[in-house]
């Protein structure tokens, strides 16, 4: 985790010290982050029996330890909702999940992906987390999961993308999971992201996107001298009176103008779509 790279060498010695310790500093902090969120979620039965819904507070005090420890600064627009929703954001890289986390208590759908990593999916599942595989065609079974989730009056959020982005719009959302919302007559919570620099651009080193490996991109992220998110909860839809067509389009209306409304707010520099 602490090998020099090419570009760091090039540093005069007193910055790669600096360096240095950022990622020492922030790496004991984030290993200790989920050795505390492992103690939780065998302390409090996650482990053997996860999706409680005191487990929430659990998931929502690891996350705001997990932002904490990567140096994550939450900037939130307004008042966080509390009422049950099935909530959505856009996707701009795994720390979304400790960032919306910190602020709002719900359980999280996923990629199968993330289950199979050997700490990370462990933590995740005791976490309540859903997962689902892309391509599989099983849409319509999580969709009855997340259903069963919601009528228990459990929140969930999913990033309707279905996959990440650099930030600097909401890709076609794919909207099959709504059906959940439809059939229990949940509001669907919508909430738009933005990381942004100290100088006021669209933060590039955030979105994991590329072929970058997890464990690369962990350790641009702890080097990374700052990290700023901004939040945007926007307006609760009912789905009474719509079909998935009619839902998924105004979700995609309101996520990407609410998107363009945060970036005019906390970007100096408007970024190029």
């Amino acid at each position: 985790m602490t090998a020099l790279q090419p570009s760091a060498m090039r540093l005069p010695l007193a910055q790669q010290a600096k360096r240095q310790w950022t990622i020492w500093r922030r790496g004991l902090g984030l290993l200790a982050t989920v050795g505390h969120g492992f103690g939780m979620a065998i302390t409090s039965g996650a482990m053997v029996e996860p999706n409680q819904p005191q487990h929430t507070a659990l998931v929502q005090e690891f996350c705001r330890r997990m932002c904490r420890s990567l140096g994550v600064t939450v900037e939130l627009h307004g008042e966080m909702p509390r009422e049950h929703a099935l909530w959505v954001a856009n996707h701009i890289s795994w720390i979304d999940i400790p960032v919306i986390g910190s602020l709002a208590r719900v359980f999280f759908l996923g990629k199968a992906e993330i289950a199979d990593y050997p700490i990370f999916g462990r933590l995740a599942r005791a976490g309540g987390s859903v997962f689902v595989r892309r391509g599989s065609g099983d849409a319509n079974q999580v969709s009855d999961q997340v259903a069963g989730f919601l009528r228990q009056k459990l929140p969930i959020l999913f990033f309707p993308e279905a996959t990440t982005t650099d930030g600097r719009q909401v890709k076609r959302i794919h909207g099959k999971i709504l059906r959940a919302a439809l059939e229990t007559g949940t509001r669907i919570q919508p909430v738009v992201i933005c990381y942004v620099t100290p100088d006021g651009q669209l933060d590039l080193v955030v979105p994991f996107i590329d072929d970058v490996s997890l464990g690369e991109h962990i350790q641009q992220v702890l080097v990374h001298p700052q990290v700023t998110v901004h939040v945007l909860p926007l307006a609760a839809i009912d789905p009474e009176g719509h079909n998935i067509h009619s839902l998924t389009d105004l979700l995609q209306a309101q996520m990407r103008q609410g998107l363009a409304t945060l970036q005019a707010k906390v970007l100096r520099v408007a970024p190029i779509l």
